[in-house]
């Protein structure tokens, strides 16, 4: 069965009993999917509902497949090193011992051979040129955000959900960014202020305190379906309010004919 998210009916409230989710039902297939809207509307907690970090107060959130989140705090911790990043420095470890010589027969039996060389590749796709034990204070904010990215797609999940994965970040950063999304080709759920990056996207999700609208392609197809609606909306209106004012003025006409008659 083919890896997607179904939400279906989903409600979420603040700590305080406000509501910020209703009803919420989308859908998201193996593609790059764009979470757009105003601050507020809920879209890094719709991230976190589906990764599971919360829990929805009614309905459901369905994942198949596999998913990876990546936190903007994964790149705050400069005293660690690749390997903290990748949460591989214990197996690393292991490694080094069993190297040595050092490692206990049933240790030997969770040694994974091929890390090292998964970790590289990961990294140069990344476009970083780094070894794991490479402390994150030396790397340059840019070059963290590969890092980051680098243990994100380690084991290839079905799904990426990054939540504002451009922000704060130099222009190698962003371009780390956008050039792993280009060529990603599983599911990826992304909120995000970044046009170019949002160019990237197969889809749009609008997020408003009404619900959600989805749109087809990137930033600028939504872009341009969204200007055309809000358009119509504007005609709509003025056609709304020359009818309230043409009947206002036909009730106003026949109630001055009516006084006159009565008067006569």
């Amino acid at each position: 069965m083919p890896a997607s998210v179904s939400i279906t009916d989903l409600c979420w409230s603040t700590p305080d009993g406000a509501p910020l989710l209703t009803d919420l039902n989308l859908t998201f297939g193996t593609e790059r999917t764009g979470i757009v809207g105003r601050n507020g509307t809920g879209k890094s907690t719709l991230l976190r509902l589906i990764s599971g970090d919360l829990h929805p107060a009614s309905g459901h959130v369905r994942v198949l497949g596999t998913i990876a989140m990546m936190r903007q705090d994964a790149m705050e911790r400069p005293d660690d090193t690749i390997a903290d990043l990748f949460g591989m420095r214990s197996a690393l470890d292991l490694l080094d011992r069993a190297e040595a010589g050092l490692a206990a027969a049933e240790e030997l039996a969770d040694a994974d051979w091929t890390l090292p060389v998964r970790i590289e590749a990961a990294l140069l796709r990344c476009g970083l040129s780094a070894g794991p034990q490479t402390p994150l204070a030396t790397l340059s904010g840019g070059q963290r955000s590969r890092a980051a990215l680098a243990a994100l797609i380690l084991a290839e999940p079905d799904f990426l959900l990054l939540d504002e994965p451009t922000n704060n970040l130099d222009r190698d950063g962003r371009s780390a960014v956008i050039d792993l999304i280009r060529g990603w080709s599983g599911g990826a759920i992304i909120v995000s202020h970044d046009r170019e990056l949002l160019e990237e996207m197969d889809a749009i999700v609008e997020l408003t305190s009404l619900g959600v609208t989805r749109y087809g392609g990137g930033y600028s197809a939504f872009r341009q379906r969204k200007d055309t609606e809000l358009d119509a909306a504007a005609r709509d209106l003025a056609h709304a309010e020359k009818a309230r004012s043409d009947a206002a003025r036909r009730a106003q006409q026949a109630s001055e004919r009516k006084a006159r008659k009565d008067s006569a």
